[in-house]
């Protein structure tokens, strides 16, 4: 694991400091699950995003359509 130095303004690292003593756990800890689950929201905003672009692209609409064309025949 790498060692990480950062500063944090005053009322977040006091909060970070109550939180950790309130919950019995490192404040490296609370910064990690915080951190990842952050991250984790980025990725799937930026997947949403994807499908809202695939959506306006007329080339997307047109093979997913063609795609459904031919689902639709081999169920019949």
């Amino acid at each position: 694991m790498t060692t990480f130095t950062s500063s944090l303004p005053d009322d977040l690292l006091q909060s970070l400091n109550t939180l950790a003593g309130k919950l019995s756990i490192p404040k490296n800890k609370i910064i990690e699950k915080a951190l990842r689950i952050y991250i984790d929201q980025i990725n799937r905003a930026e997947y949403v995003q994807s499908f809202k672009n695939a959506a306006d692209d007329i080339d997307v609409l047109d093979m997913a359509e063609e795609g459904m064309e031919d689902y639709f025949k081999q169920l019949d």
